[in-house]
């Protein structure tokens, strides 16, 4: 059973998905549709997770400003996820999968 769902997955994976870590900051762009018109938008920020894989992998990244912080969750393999672009790569020195203590620190970000 697990095989034939794999196989029906197979053809919504995405082929060319970048390379990011945890800790990296990225800029993601996502295709936002606004009645008949469709068009592009930027989010950028650090990654503080990743998980799943197939059709179901998600990652969520985080964008802190003073006083504020924002988190979106994007699925890996979405249709409406047009980029993921590396702009900084992390310190490979990071000891934790997933950097949930950035959320409370948006000063630090």
């Amino acid at each position: 059973m697990k095989r034939g769902i794999e196989l029906i997955e197979r053809e919504h994976l995405k082929k060319e998905i970048p390379e990011f870590r945890v800790g990296d900051k990225v800029r993601v762009s996502q295709r936002i549709q606004e009645g008949d018109k469709s068009r592009l938008q930027a989010f950028e920020g650090i990654v503080i997770r990743r998980r799943g894989r197939g059709t179901g992998a998600t990652f969520s990244v985080l964008r802190a400003d003073r006083s504020d912080s924002v988190e979106k969750n994007f699925a890996l393999h979405s249709k409406l996820v047009e980029k993921v672009t590396v702009i900084q790569p992390a310190n490979r020195k990071l000891k934790k999968a997933k950097l949930y203590s950035l959320r409370h620190k948006p000063s630090e970000v």
